[in-house]
């Protein structure tokens, strides 16, 4: 079914989740564990996070450039939760870039908070890079290189899509 615009539903919908996954974000523990097992187990499920969303960002991507409805008009649900899916990898790469940094805090250089990490996240999705916070260690450089590809093959055009999207829509 395609509509004109989200109802107001889906868009409370939507913003709900996104302001749920940022403080998720905020409270999610990332404390350094010294027991080897534990920290092995909680790298792979962040490396497991990882994975997930970048399988919902890519899907979502892919579903929204399969749609083609007759009057051209976007699939208003499809395109919120796509919207929704961008909003998660960003924070999984801030999420990501914050661990790393309090793990091995020779990785970053000024990445000391999860506003930093959510900065420099943001930062590198946009291709502005201020050179403030930045990789320094080769483990962080390797990560960042990633969150580059991703950003620019993935969560790019799933932006651009979304905006697009909303242009085409006519206002109400």
């Amino acid at each position: 079914m395609t509509r004109d615009r989200p109802s107001r539903r889906e868009r409370r919908h939507a913003l709900l989740t996104c302001l749920l996954l940022l403080a998720v974000y905020f409270v999610v523990p990332v404390e350094a564990d010294p027991n080897g097992v534990r920290l092995a187990l909680r790298s792979a499920g962040t490396l497991l996070l990882v994975v997930v969303v970048a399988w919902l960002v890519t899907s979502q991507v892919r579903r929204q450039l399969r749609v083609d409805t007759p009057s051209g008009e976007p699939e208003v649900r499809a395109l919120t939760r796509l919207a929704v899916t961008l909003v998660a990898g960003l924070l999984v790469f801030a999420l990501a870039d914050y661990v790393l940094a309090r793990s091995t805090p020779d990785q970053f250089v000024n990445l000391s908070t999860r506003i930093d990490a959510l900065y420099f996240a943001l930062a590198t999705l946009t291709t502005i890079g201020y050179g403030d916070v930045h990789a320094q260690g080769q483990v962080a450089r390797l990560a960042v290189c990633a969150q580059m590809l991703f950003s620019i093959g993935v969560i790019a055009t799933g932006a651009s899509i979304v905006v697009r999207q909303l242009m085409r829509v006519p206002p109400r």
